[in-house]
């Protein structure tokens, strides 16, 4: 008798599931409140209508001001003895957030300015998790500087000027900048693919 072949698993998107468990309080703050170069980093998930993406999870990954990965232990700490969360220390630059969007596509992360790392110009390293999506999505966010410009980064040197405008934040005042993503569309934010 011989066995039929077997058929492929359906696709399934990555989302809305991972909202119930994956954030946690605190997610947005990769760098304590209270540091004197925290900068608040904000913006929407927006589809390819321009409408806001209100269940999408974002990673925030970077290093920081001296270019250094982050050595703090965990952004997500359990207390030993209950199991329960026990949070992040408060003092220390992890280099980690993880935030959900609120119903209008708003999200924000508080961290530190990104130092430069091997032949990359400054940046961090966002993961976009969102309905509809098979895969998550990869992509990076740079912060405007006076002294750093887009011919530093091997990324930034390969786009069009207007594909380039994608991955630059807004700065704002009070040391906050924007940085919206969309998904699809005429102005759809540069993804990145890893093999």
């Amino acid at each position: 008798m011989t066995t039929p072949p077997a058929l492929p698993t359906p696709a399934h998107t990555v989302g809305p599931f991972y909202g119930y468990a994956l954030p946690f309080p605190g997610g947005g703050d990769a760098a304590p409140a209270a540091h004197p170069d925290t900068l608040t980093l904000h913006g929407h998930v927006l589809d390819g209508a321009g409408a806001p993406v209100p269940d999408a999870l974002l990673e925030f990954w970077g290093p920081g001001p001296d270019g250094e990965l982050p050595r703090a232990t965990g952004s997500l700490r359990r207390e030993p003895a209950t199991g329960g969360f026990l949070g992040r220390d408060g003092v220390r630059f992890t280099g980690f957030a993880r935030v959900p969007t609120d119903a209008d596509g708003h999200w924000a992360v508080r961290t530190l300015r990104p130092g430069a790392r091997g032949g990359n110009a400054p940046h961090l390293a966002i993961c976009v998790f969102a309905r509809g999506l098979t895969r998550h999505l990869f992509t990076r966010v740079y912060l405007p500087a006076p002294d750093r410009g887009p011919t530093m980064d091997p990324l930034l040197a390969a786009l069009s000027p207007e594909r380039r405008a994608t991955l630059w934040a807004a700065a704002e005042p009070q040391g906050s900048y924007r940085f919206d993503i969309r998904l699809q569309g005429a102005a759809e934010t540069v993804f990145l693919e890893f093999a």
